[in-house]
């Protein structure tokens, strides 16, 4: 087993993209929460909720970006991939830093179970950047085939299982 495999997951088995579902998942719930708490909807019990999701997905963030970032340096510099890359990962940077900015000023919503205005549209913005981010980090699998083994006759018991030469060589 090769060290990078901790950070980078197994071929045909990247850890970078189910940990993405994790914080997408997370920012998206606190962004629905945060919406129906600023119409009015059970406000005090959906800010604090927002607030939760907020955290959670911070924390999933974390070990994305990780991911992500030894994923990126991995591509050959100024290609059209890395740029596709790169603009995946500013726009996430942006969407995290808007989140991170909600979390941190709606701290005293979390308390008060009060939505605020600046803080909901943090949340907005960065929902719109991690959507943008979202599209372009699918550009880099789908359209570039970045971690993408070519093994369409894999019988699914060896398709599901990590780690065997045949992964390796078509990683390569």
């Amino acid at each position: 087993m090769k060290l990078s495999y901790l950070v980078r997951g197994f071929p045909g088995h990247p850890l970078h993209p189910p940990l993405t579902d994790a914080t997408i998942g997370s920012y998206t719930t606190a962004t629905v929460l945060g919406i129906l708490a600023f119409a009015g909807v059970s406000e005090g019990n959906l800010t604090r909720g927002w607030w939760l999701a907020l955290l959670v997905g911070l924390g999933f963030t974390a070990f994305a970006a990780l991911t992500g970032l030894v994923d990126w340096l991995s591509i050959t510099w100024r290609s059209p991939l890395w740029w596709t890359a790169t603009w995946h990962m500013l726009s996430m940077l942006t969407a995290t830093a808007f989140f991170a900015l909600a979390a941190g000023f709606g701290h005293d919503r979390y308390v008060a179970g009060e939505m605020g205005g600046a803080t909901f549209i943090a949340t907005l913005v960065g929902f719109v950047a991690l959507t943008v981010g979202g599209w372009l980090g699918g550009a880099v699998v789908f359209t570039h085939g970045m971690r993408v083994l070519d093994l369409p006759d894999e019988p699914p018991a060896r398709a599901a299982a990590p780690g065997h030469a045949e992964k390796e060589e078509a990683e390569a």
